[in-house]
This record gives structure tokens, sequence and C-alpha cells, in this order.
């Protein structure tokens, strides 16, 4: 396997491409191209989560596709830290916010797309995965893909971009929702958003990541708007696989609820699994992709098989009928 971490701009450090790439060899695909998934982790455009990266790769290197982790643009600029709230303070950062984290997704595809003939990767089979915030990342990018924010801002054929499938792990799909829901948790606690170095509250978060995001803590409707993919679904929407917690307390499970809605109105084709248990951030909800207890959920961790058979339905592993060596 190739593993290496590409820089996606000159100049910038914390935006980069990480590859997970089969080998080719003859008792293999021995030179045709493997479907290949992009991956986003969440952290809510304040940081980026390590468990919802490589083990997700390593989950989709095993069903036979090429991945590939994505670090977009958040605030704190690749700057690792256990504290979410550590880069709160040091002003916008246009660099780092809407649109530039779902351009990044399209750089990324388009980088892939200049190797695509040496690292084997079929472009016709490309999906974009996510979770929380890289889910909402990856919803945006899906609606916006053949729009002027991002085919426009690369100047290209919007087809060079089209994402193949879209797998959305807890997202955040409805800002104007999400915004309404802090407004109702800030009147009932009789005070305003907690300060980030008071106790961690999903309000205090939610404020810090719109600052992150969009600039404010207290954006606009229209803003809201622009940044919920729920209400901008269309016909080239692609496929969407989405799954959520009833128990997530961060991001309410509506939110999944709400984007499925807009598929199916749009006839956009999709699968929503919902699980009754789980925490916000399960990732691949295993032991070995997980760094604590509360993010190991057996039943939540079935939405990567059940993502491998729903993907089945679309990409294909070109295997022969027998064995190479069987010609010889």
């Amino acid at each position: 396997m190739l593993c290496e971490t590409i820089k996606l701009y000159e100049g910038r450090e914390d935006v980069t491409l990480t590859t997970y790439l089969w080998d080719d060899a003859p008792d293999l695909l021995h030179g045709k191209s493997r479907p290949a998934v992009i991956i986003c982790p969440g952290g809510a455009y304040l940081n980026l989560s390590n468990g919802e990266g490589e083990p997700v790769a390593l989950a989709f290197a095993n069903m036979g596709y090429h991945a590939f982790v994505l670090k977009y643009s958040v605030y704190s600029e690749g700057v690792e830290s256990g504290d979410m709230f550590a880069a709160v303070g040091q002003g916008v950062k246009e660099h780092c916010m809407f649109p530039k984290p779902m351009q990044d997704i399209g750089a990324a595809m388009l980088y892939i797309r200049q190797h695509s003939e040496k690292w084997h990767v079929n472009m016709e089979q490309v999906a974009i995965c996510g979770f929380s915030a890289g889910a909402h990342n990856c919803a945006m990018y899906s609606v916006y893909w053949d729009k002027p924010e991002i085919a426009g801002f690369f100047d290209v054929d919007p087809q060079l971009l089209r994402p193949a499938a879209c797998i959305l792990g807890y997202p955040i799909t409805d800002y104007v929702y999400m915004q309404g829901c802090q407004e109702t948790a800030k009147a009932a606690s009789g005070k305003e958003s907690e300060q980030p170095d008071e106790a961690f509250s999903p309000v205090a978060l939610f404020d810090q990541s719109n600052l992150a995001f969009l600039g404010t803590t207290q954006p606009n409707e229209k803003q809201l708007f622009k940044v919920s993919p729920v209400y901008l679904v269309d016909r080239n929407t692609p496929p969407t696989f989405l799954w959520a917690t009833s128990e997530d307390n961060l991001v309410p499970v509506q939110h999944s609820i709400l984007m499925a809605r807009s598929l199916a109105d749009a006839g956009v084709p999709f699968e929503l699994h919902i699980f009754e248990k789980g925490m916000h951030g399960l990732g691949v909800a295993t032991e070995g992709g997980s760094g604590n207890l509360w993010t190991v959920n057996e039943a939540a961790a079935k939405w990567v098989p059940m993502c491998h058979k729903w993907l089945q339905e679309r990409f294909s592993i070109p295997l022969d009928e027998k064995p190479f060596w069987m010609d010889l």
C-alpha cells in the first residue's frame, strides 16, 4: 500500500491529502482501476478528528477501494490540540472560511484525476465521505460541485469534479434549523453562550464553529441558508448514504432525516440508517478506530458493511473470472 501525504497548495502546510493506495500486482487487479473514496474528518471546522480519518480509510481500503484522507481548511490550520477551543481568539481567518473547505474537496478531486492513471483510480467511481462537520463539507460539495462556487472557481468542466456518491455520518445539513436549536438552548439556560474557557457545551461549540466557518458567531439568515445543503439538493446531487444515532446530543438526528427528505423530494437515490444508541463522533465505532470506550458501538459499527453493500450496487471491483496463473 502506498501511503504518502501531499500538500494541495503551495505555501500552505495545513491542507493535505493522504493516500491509501492499493499496490498493483499480477495477482491483484494488474493494471485495472479501482473505485476510490475521499474522506473528510469532522471537528466543527475548528480542527480535525484523527479518529474519523485513518481508521475510516483503512475500512474502505479493506473493501478494495483506494482511500484518501483530506485535511481541509479549518480554523486551527492543522495545529493539533486536545482542546477543541485552543485556536479560538485568533480573529477571522478568511482563507479557512466558506466556501474554502468544499473547494478543498474540488482541489483533491482534480489532483487525484491528474494522477489517476498512475494510481489506477477509476474517476467515474470516486465517492466522498464525511463525519459531522466533515459530512457537512461533503454534503455542501454534493450540492455545489457543478455551481460557480466550485466549478467556476476552478474554471473547469463540472464533470471533472462530479462525485459518484456521497456518504454522510451524523451530518449537519440545516444551519437554519441548527441556529433555532441553539437559540432555544440559550433561552432555556437564561444566559448567552458560554465563553470558550468555561465548561464545554454544544452552544459554545456551535458559536465558535460559526466564527471559524462563517466569520461571525451570529450569522444572518441568508448566510445560514447558503450553507444548508438540505435546501440546495437538486437532480445533480449524487446518490447518498446517511447514518446517525438518535442518541446524538450534539448534532440532532433531524439533520439526517431532513436531508433524506430533500433527497427523496428531488428523486435522488439514498439510503438512511438511524441507530438508537451512540454518542456523537463514533467514526467506525470499533476498538481499533477509537480512543475511548464511549465511541465503541457494536450496533452503529454496522454502518460500514451496510455502506459497503450500498456501494457495491454502484461501484464494482473489476475482478477476473479466474487466477492469472491458470492461463500460464
